[in-house]
């Protein structure tokens, strides 16, 4: 199979020439890409011959190209879905191709990520504290599309499952980070907290225990925030609806998570659609306070809120124990 005309082969060849220094021969270069000779790679360049559908694919590949921004309109992006989850196979899996999606981040210097944390981020609850047994706990409950009624007290967690996780966690603790926040960022978290103790399905020892983890979380962020020549960067946004998106950015590559579900992401590297992303959240980051750069009040004013939330909800959960005695 051929591409269909040579517009499109035009457009590929000057998209390969962007991503090469002069000096190289570029006749060479396709060559060596394809495994083919240096006259079947001229024919090529010199638009005499055409790329199969598979020569496509493995130079998009290798030059990192985009063939949904290439070679379809503008106004239409391919992405990839992330798979359903219903088992905690299912959630292994997710995790595993996660961390392959993002992993290759780390061979860029420069990358950058940026979250609209509309929730606690999904790198801060993943791990080895009994914050992440437990948000495995309710995911798995609210995905698998019947609810599990057994005790969060008797479930366990493969390991497999939390190595692929700190894979994932890997990459977030080696980018340079910039996340949104606003007053309610920790809102969902603790009302699942809440919501399985009524259930009666979460002891109040273990309620106690996942306060105290939300509240470890608020104390990371904040020391993070006031070390000095740190790349974690946090905003705090009044306005702004968050709403989980991700972008992890590098000069040589982008790729946009935007949720669909609470664990479900359509993911994109089209380069405009990412860029339009980039600047949104810039712009965001200009409209926001930077609590690194705030004042001493100003930082704990916001981390204060949080944490007065939190004793907030421990708070009801203990009356309700002591009504029942």
């Amino acid at each position: 199979m051929k591409i269909a005309n040579m517009d499109n082969q035009d457009i590929l060849l000057k998209a390969i020439r962007q991503r090469l220094e002069k000096s190289i021969s570029m006749i060479e270069e396709i060559a060596s890409v394809l495994n083919i000779s240096y006259d079947a790679a001229h024919r090529r360049v010199s638009q005499k011959s055409k790329f199969s559908i598979e020569e496509t694919i493995t130079l998009c590949r290798h030059y990192n190209l985009s063939m949904d921004f290439l070679f379809t309109d503008s106004s239409k992006v391919i992405v990839e879905k992330t798979a359903e989850i219903r088992t905690m196979a299912d959630m292994e899996a997710y995790f595993r191709h996660s961390a392959q999606n993002i992993s290759s981040f780390l061979n860029y210097p420069e990358a950058k990520m940026y979250y609209s944390a509309k929730d606690i981020p999904l790198f801060y609850t993943i791990g080895g504290t009994l914050l992440s047994k437990f948000k495995l706990y309710v995911w798995l409950n609210l995905l698998a599309g019947s609810q599990n009624q057994d005790t969060f007290e008797s479930f366990t967690v493969d390991h497999s499952l939390l190595e692929h996780s700190q894979k994932l966690k890997a990459v977030y603790e080696n980018v340079e980070v910039h996340e949104v926040w606003n007053d309610t960022t920790i809102n969902s978290s603790l009302q699942q907290v809440y919501y399985f103790f009524q259930s009666g399905l979460l002891s109040l020892a273990n309620a106690r225990l996942l306060c105290d983890d939300i509240k470890s979380i608020l104390q990371s962020a904040e020391d993070r925030c006031c070390k000095e020549g740190s790349r974690f960067n946090l905003y705090y946004n009044e306005l702004l609806i968050l709403n989980n998106n991700v972008l992890l950015s590098a000069p040589q590559k982008h790729s946009l998570f935007v949720p669909y579900t609470m664990l479900g992401y359509f993911i994109t590297n089209d380069a405009a659609t990412c860029n339009n992303a980039l600047e949104f959240f810039r712009h965001q980051s200009k409209n926001s306070k930077s609590l690194n750069q705030s004042g001493k009040r100003d930082r704990k004013l916001f981390f204060n809120r949080g944490s007065q939330k939190i004793d907030f909800y421990l708070q009801k959960m203990e009356n309700e124990v002591e009504l029942l005695f």
